[in-house]
């Protein structure tokens, strides 16, 4: 089994299903494959980077995922990926402090047999914050490598007032999906 991804937190998520499994993170250019729509974009992200992992490993069983979060903006999504910086990440907290946003998983399988892929989505408020709690968050480092600024698992949870769906999604690896996907795979 191998994970393909770096991310710490779908690594221990996985953890929670296998004690044993390696990991390999994808080398793929992620904004070429960025469109506005976040279930496409988490979709394809894993697809690829679960593909490009099975051609290192072709005998295994790889799983990958990529969580997109994004701003409902009438019909259309504001995608708000990792922050570019501090600043950028005061920005992106900005938007969402006060509104409830959707956080998109999108997981992708292959194995010598097969191919299987699903997105989950959760949707998550933020209450209102003050520009100080915002630069106070942001100063202390966590946001900087998480899509849409902030870690559910982490100090951000103080910010969160309600979420409607897997709290494993948010932080990066919907559990539960995934057990149920495993049963297919032969």
């Amino acid at each position: 089994m191998v994970l393909a991804s770096a991310s710490p937190r779908r690594r221990d998520l996985l953890s929670q299903l296998f004690t044993e499994f390696t990991v390999d993170a994808p080398d793929i250019d992620e904004d070429a494959l960025t469109v506005p729509d976040p279930f496409v974009t988490a979709q394809t992200l894993a697809r690829e980077k679960c593909l490009a992992v099975f051609d290192r490993h072709p005998d295994a069983l790889v799983i990958a995922g990529d969580t997109v979060v994004a701003l409902p903006n009438g019909e259309e999504f504001q995608l708000l990926g990792k922050p570019v910086n501090p600043a950028d990440a005061v920005r992106i907290l900005g938007l969402i402090q006060g509104q409830t946003h959707v956080v998109v998983t999108g997981m992708a399988l292959r194995w010598p047999k097969g191919f299987s892929a699903f997105t989950e989505a959760s949707r998550v408020t933020f209450r209102a914050m003050m520009q100080e709690e915002i630069e106070g968050y942001v100063a202390g480092g966590e946001p900087m490598d998480k899509a849409g600024a902030y870690g559910y698992q982490g100090g951000a949870k103080e910010f969160i007032t309600r979420l409607e769906g897997s709290v494993e999604n948010v932080i990066g690896l919907p559990v539960d999906r995934l057990r149920e996907a495993l049963k297919a795979v032969d």
